[in-house]
């Protein structure tokens, strides 16, 4: 029994990793220009989708999958800032929400036309099969996923808290009119920003692909864990979105063990509204 359930849990945190990684871009997002995102979970069913790609026609992994998928989300966001955020931005918060759920409805049924609504997959066998980790039987997909997702994570938030170009992000989230007195140039770096979120959800979609369902439909589900991780973690807060995805992973699949997959959801968004009514600025967020 105990033996299970450390092995759940490990189950676990590695999906959790995932979770935490695609949720970092929001995040990103929101902290630097107060826009929600709710394309956000296309983003990654768009990461999905090239990682699917990829592996059909050179027949290679993640290795492949998400450098590729990295590289054209990266460009999607910089190009959906250009074209669409920099202008909803100078409207009311109303014109930020219909614009960015248009745009999740476009790369659905963009997806749609392009897939159709079959569900698809990788090969389960595509990194190897199941290997003992100290005691635990984990799958080498969900190992690698989980792995390569927290990494990245972490290298984001070093990136902006110790690197030039994060303290320019960091300027102008802070104050884009003193970030512009001091020769930043704030349209470049929230643009950047886009493209460092949208990189992240298609590094994301490779890694959760390898052992998850792909349909132009699963960004429904996705944006929704993003948006509890944002929001628990606390807006603008990578180490919080971390926190808070490792935690969902572990509670999602401790609910599935303990009382069953069908109850899952609602123990995490029950838990949710808990520590939100007690701390409404999410566990590292600022008040």
């Amino acid at each position: 029994m105990f033996s299970t359930l450390i092995q759940v849990i490990a189950g676990g945190l590695l999906l959790g990793a995932v979770y935490a990684l695609f949720s970092s871009g929001l995040t990103l997002i929101w902290g630097m220009m107060n826009v929600i995102n709710f394309a956000h979970g296309d983003f990654v069913m768009l990461g999905m989708y090239v990682a699917f790609v990829v592996w059909k026609l050179l027949g290679v992994g993640p290795l492949g999958g998400a450098p590729a998928a990295a590289l054209l989300l990266a460009t999607l966001g910089i190009i959906v800032y250009f074209a669409l955020i920099r202008s909803i931005m100078k409207g009311p918060m109303l014109a930020q929400i219909l614009g960015t759920f248009g745009l999740a409805l476009v790369l659905r049924y963009a997806a749609f036309w392009a897939f159709t609504a079959n569900f698809v997959s990788l090969p389960d066998n595509l990194v190897g099969g199941t290997f003992a980790v100290a005691g635990l039987r984990i799958e080498a997909s969900r190992l690698l996923g989980g792995v390569l997702a927290l990494v990245f994570t972490i290298g984001m938030h070093l990136v902006l808290t110790r690197t030039m170009l994060g303290s320019r992000i960091l300027a102008v989230a802070e104050d884009r009119n003193a970030a512009m007195l001091m020769g930043i140039r704030p349209d470049r770096m929230q643009a950047l920003a886009w493209g460092v979120g949208a990189a992240s959800t298609g590094v994301a979609g490779a890694l959760i692909a390898l052992f998850f369902y792909i349909s132009p439909t699963v960004g429904e589900s996705l944006a929704l864990i993003a948006f509890v991780v944002v929001c628990l973690g606390g807006f603008g807060s990578v180490p919080g979105a971390l926190l808070a995805g490792l935690s969902i992973g572990v509670i999602q699949a401790l609910s599935a063990y303990l009382i069953g997959a069908v109850y899952q959801d609602v123990v995490v968004y029950s838990l949710f509204l808990l520590v939100l009514w007690v701390r409404p600025q999410g566990l590292l967020g600022t008040t």
